[in-house]
């Protein structure tokens, strides 16, 4: 594994990426990597991914995971939860990266609209810019909308807003009205 000591979760990523890719499962950066590259700048340990994986193939790639010599806690979500089921990996230096399946509202095109950046020599899937919005819209806690606007505010030119509109719509009314709140500012 690449990581060696504590505060190196992102290395671990990469780690979790190689089996991904091995085990032919989409995936794609979220949370405060993808801030980074969105323009949000804040500390911090975690390193985060949605997966496109269907919940009865969890198991199977838990222990693929094992396998590859990480430690493995997996969380199925309620009928409430918004997230279906959430796979943690950890190593022996403490370092966390979680794995989220089955995030309602997200499309499965959110997949293709991820981007490759180039990280530690290797590249990494990251969330596009919005579906990183209306994700954050979606977690709507004041860290979540303040990420959020401060994304909106560097996207310039980038940013589709049809796109986000819709999608942001798909996460519900709160979301959708946070958005409209956002846009309205100078």
């Amino acid at each position: 594994m690449r990581a060696q000591r504590p505060g190196e979760s992102a290395l671990l990523l990469l780690d979790a990426v190689d089996v991904l890719n091995s085990a032919g499962v989409s995936y794609a950066v979220i949370r405060a990597m993808a801030a980074s590259v969105h323009g949000v700048v804040r500390a911090s340990v975690d390193a985060d991914a949605v997966v496109a994986l269907p919940v009865n193939r969890l198991r199977e790639v838990e222990r693929e995971f094992r396998g590859a010599g990480f430690r493995t806690e997996l969380r199925m979500g309620d009928d409430e939860d918004p997230i279906a089921a959430v796979l943690a990996l950890t190593d022996t230096a403490g370092n966390r990266v979680d794995l989220l399946v089955g995030l309602r509202g997200l499309e499965p095109a959110a997949f293709s609209r991820a981007f490759d950046v180039p990280f530690q020599g290797e590249r990494l899937r990251v969330i596009g810019l919005e579906d990183f919005v209306a994700m954050k819209l979606f977690a709507h806690g004041p860290q979540d909308v303040e990420d959020a606007s401060f994304a909106l505010a560097n996207a310039g030119s980038k940013l589709d807003l049809d796109l986000l509109r819709r999608l942001t719509t798909q996460y519900g009314p709160q979301a959708a009205e946070t958005l409209a709140k956002l846009l309205e500012r100078p």
